[in-house]
């Protein structure tokens, strides 16, 4: 049998034993295993749920309690004040520093009006008041919604009156009636917090969910020294090498699905702040086959990394920056939102991005797109392999620092 026939058939039972020796080696790190099995699908559940529970807390409470607005000038508009008590506004006296007290977030929002506000009301014309708050303040958002929706209310109601009171049909200043049809469906509204953040914790697990044990694998074991007798085995190393990855991305796997599984239950035994990530488990499946080539890549490159670092601290220093990656796409959508196209499909983190936005809108993913993303991120993966391959044939990769 010739040489290449050999390593043929002794990459498969190479591969194999490498990948049980070391999930046996991580599994006598109990502490360390329970952590990068279990902190995923407790943390991110639990993340999900309290911050959208904190939302809806915050909503109902804000739009429930009566609004209080210091007003400056509010004997020149009784009738205003009138009509926002009717609101669930209500007026109060204007500190000495209105600006300064909204600088200090004392007061969230409050309303000026006009000196003249009382002869250009009585003269029919238009009457100014201002709305003063600090826009860059969230906790101004939801009162300055109440105030100004109030607001525009009471200046419909009496341009309506007036019109009448002159004998003109109020509708000859519409001349046209705007309505809304939303086309989104139930799944897309309801998914609507969960597309904020979910994609990023389970693009983010995907991407690392190996990291421990890839880095252990190989940056720990030259600093213990215990490679080398591994790479002086007859075995090839690309063997050796897809061994440890396949390792990794067999813890990866159950992170993955005990993430999903969570995010799963706590949504059926959640409030309704839960319901906004219900899955099936056929979307359930959907993400899993979108994240593999994601785990595929990220084991992958860390390996990479780890084969060059000469200690476990020199490869643990990568994490900083593999942690932000994820988060490029999802800036980049806030900032300069994408319209769908299929490059996107093969660009790494965007790719996972969209393809997990789509399952969690409830929305059919054509094959060619399914085609165009694995193609590229296996693609990108074997490229990964190859190159980690290649570093384990230098060697000096025996040598510890």
């Amino acid at each position: 049998m010739s040489t290449f026939a050999a390593a043929r058939t002794g990459f498969m039972p190479t591969l194999f034993a490498v990948m049980r020796k070391e999930l046996r080696d991580i599994s006598r790190d109990r502490r360390t295993l329970m952590l990068a099995l279990l902190l995923g699908p407790l943390l991110y559940p639990v993340l999900m749920l309290g911050i959208g529970k904190m939302a809806e807390n915050r909503a109902r409470t804000e739009l429930d309690k009566v609004l209080e607005v210091p007003v400056v000038g509010a004997e020149r508009a009784p009738n205003l004040i009138a009509f926002l008590a009717t609101r669930g506004i209500k007026a109060i006296a204007p500190p000495t520093d209105l600006d300064a007290a909204i600088a200090r977030q004392d007061v969230d929002v409050a309303l000026s009006i006009e000196a003249d506000y009382g002869k250009h009301w009585r003269q029919g014309n238009a009457a100014k008041i201002e709305i003063v708050a600090d826009s860059t303040r969230k906790a101004a958002d939801i009162p300055m919604a109440r105030l100004r929706s109030a607001l525009e209310g009471y200046r419909d109601q009496v341009g309506t009156l007036r019109l009448l009171a002159r004998g003109i049909d109020p509708g000859i200043t519409r001349p046209l009636s705007i309505g809304n049809r939303d086309l989104a469906s139930a799944e897309a509204k309801r998914g609507a917090l969960a597309a904020a953040l979910l994609p990023y914790l389970l693009i983010l697990t995907s991407f690392l969910g190996g990291a421990y044990l890839i880095m252990d694998a190989t940056a720990g074991e030259r600093e213990r020294q215990s490679l080398e007798p591994l790479l002086a085995t007859p075995s090839a190393r690309s063997s050796i090498v897809s061994g440890k990855i396949a390792a990794a991305c067999a813890m990866g796997i159950a992170s993955l699905l005990l993430t999903l599984l969570a995010f799963k239950l706590s949504a059926q035994f959640g409030s309704n702040a839960g319901q906004v990530i219900d899955v099936t488990f056929l979307a359930m499946g959907k993400m899993l086959l979108v994240l593999l080539p994601m785990l595929f890549i990220g084991t992958s490159l860390l390996t990479y990394l780890s084969a060059a670092a000469k200690s476990m601290k020199e490869a643990q220093s990568h994490m900083m920056w593999l942690m932000l990656l994820p988060m490029v796409p999802s800036i980049m959508l806030m900032v300069n939102p994408l319209k769908e196209q299929p490059w996107q499909y093969a660009v790494p983190f965007l790719a996972q991005n969209q393809m997990l936005l789509k399952v969690i809108r409830a929305e059919a993913i054509p094959m060619q797109v399914w085609g165009i993303y694995l193609a590229a991120g296996i693609g990108l993966a074997a490229v990964l392999w190859f190159a980690a391959v290649r570093r384990y044939h230098q060697e000096r990769l025996a040598i510890s620092g």
